[in-house]
């Protein structure tokens, strides 16, 4: 039985909402800010609080950049730079509900008293998210205490290999940062190392990506199955100007990976550069197994209000094993252009391939032509594979198929040593009766090498095996 994590995007996704709604899974908390420090990284400090969404108690997570004053740049993943359209009006009257914990880069937790009533007037959410900025330094005028850095993708990549965490934290970190370069380097057309994430992005993003790559590692799942991605519709404002929802970036992550996106009828931007990145990098599996149980759920909060709880939903799940059978696809092809030794070699490429098994009918078709129906048994995740071998390997030009339950018995493999050496058995069990199979071709060497009859043969087999 596997454990699964599945991520339920029907208010969007995006880098703050993905790490909120993991922690709030139980994803280690200390081992998140421990990668943090040891990135180097400073001028921001973590927010950890509660807030409510429709009524709903969320995870508020949110990364505060440090500048003058404690006028910070809020949000999910900020990067439509808006660095002029925001102008900071929002000297921390936000409203995150209860309990606030801030975690300063270097883990000085802080606690600002009531300066924290955040209200959330600014109404930037889950849309900052544009990070590349093409040398156009002019149009950031934040008044940080630091320089402005522009980092591309190798120094984002140092700055990952400073991590202290595994190899495998590391590695979908990386892969995060590279769909977002791809999609920023195709959008505005240029190379992906002439991408450049402005500081302000940068941090957002790094702190994003590392957290969700630690976070999901912590949780230890074995699947992740990702949903459709709900979007608004309409246009955000980016330094360049007005730019169209879903933005270039995201549209193209959602394009180059697959990924299915489902328009709700919102203003705005649901689904963030950042977001697309880390559904795209996480999914595993396309579909949830038919039945499973849920061990927990955590939910992330969004810092805008749509009509529905602007959450992203985070569940374990434990897959429940197929008890008395499973569910199998049959795969049909009627054919009759083939020659019988490409139908053989077919046949043996979809076995090889994990078929549970293949066989033909003769059929008569149109013009009553004689022909062969070939017919496949296999699992879902296997469809592809054997449509790819029939279409390859045979003359057909369609394939049909549908869903089958099969019982099957409880069965093992089990070596026995008879006077003509080993010979191996399937043992089958059903309500309490066990019954032997000797396996074909170890009745068949046997026969062979010793100059026996298949009978004889399979009965010795099958009796030292009742044995």
């Amino acid at each position: 039985m596997g454990k699964i994590l599945y991520l339920e995007c029907n208010s969007g996704i995006s880098g703050d909402m993905t790490v909120g709604a993991l922690l709030d899974l139980g994803a280690d908390k200390q081992a998140f800010t421990k990668a943090l420090q040891s990135l180097g990284v400073d001028g921001y400090h973590l927010h950890f609080g509660r807030t409510t969404k429709c009524g709903l108690d969320a995870y508020d997570f949110d990364v505060h950049l440090e500048d003058e004053g404690h006028d910070h740049i809020h949000g999910n993943d900020h990067e439509h730079d808006h660095a002029h359209e925001h102008a900071h009006e929002h000297a921390h009257d936000h409203d995150h509900g209860n309990d606030h914990e801030h975690d300063h880069g270097n883990d000085h937790d802080h606690d600002h008293g009531n300066a924290h009533d955040h209200a959330h007037d600014h109404a930037h959410g889950n849309d900052h998210d544009h990070a590349p900025d093409h040398g156009h330094s002019d149009a950031h005028d934040h008044s940080h205490d630091h320089p402005h850095v522009h980092r591309n993708l190798q120094d984002i990549y140092a700055i990952i290999d400073r991590l202290d965490s595994n190899n495998r934290v590391k590695a979908m970190a990386k892969r995060m940062f590279d769909i977002v370069a791809e999609a920023e380097s195709k959008a505005h057309g240029i190379p992906v190392e002439e991408v450049h994430f402005h500081e302000v992005g940068a941090i957002d993003s790094i702190v994003d990506i590392i957290g969700v790559a630690v976070c999901v590692d912590s949780l230890g799942v074995d699947e992740i199955v990702v949903s459709p991605l709900s979007e608004g519709y309409g246009s955000v404002r980016c330094q360049h100007g007005v730019i169209p929802v879903p933005v270039p970036a995201t549209a193209n992550i959602v394009s180059a990976h697959g990924l299915k996106l489902r328009l709700t009828d919102n203003a705005g931007e649901m689904v963030t550069p950042t977001g697309a990145a880390i559904a795209a990098a996480l999914g595993t599996r396309k579909n949830l197994p038919s039945s499973f149980q849920i061990l927990k759920t955590g939910l992330g909060a969004g810092k805008k209000d749509f009509k529905q709880a602007n959450v992203l939903r985070a569940m374990l799940l434990l897959e429940e094993e197929e008890e008395a059978g499973e569910n199998m696809w049959v795969l049909e092809a009627n054919i009759d252009d083939c020659s019988g030794e490409t139908f053989g070699f077919a046949m043996e490429s979809l076995l090889e391939a994990g078929a549970a098994d293949v066989w033909y009918t003769p059929v008569f078709m149109k013009k009553n032509r004689p022909a062969y129906m070939l017919s496949l048994i296999c699992r879902e995740e296997e469809i592809s594979r054997m449509e790819d071998i029939l279409f390859i390997q045979t003359t057909t030009i369609g394939v049909r198929r549908y869903p089958v339950s099969r019982t099957i018995l409880d069965r093992k493999k089990r070596k026995v040593t008879t006077e003509f050496g080993e010979a191996e058995v399937k043992i089958c069990t059903f309500k309490g009766r066990t019954f032997c199979y000797p396996e074909y071709e170890s009745v068949r060497s046997i026969c062979i090498q010793n100059g026996l009859d298949y009978q004889t043969v399979y009965s010795i087999i099958r009796r030292e095996a009742e044995k």
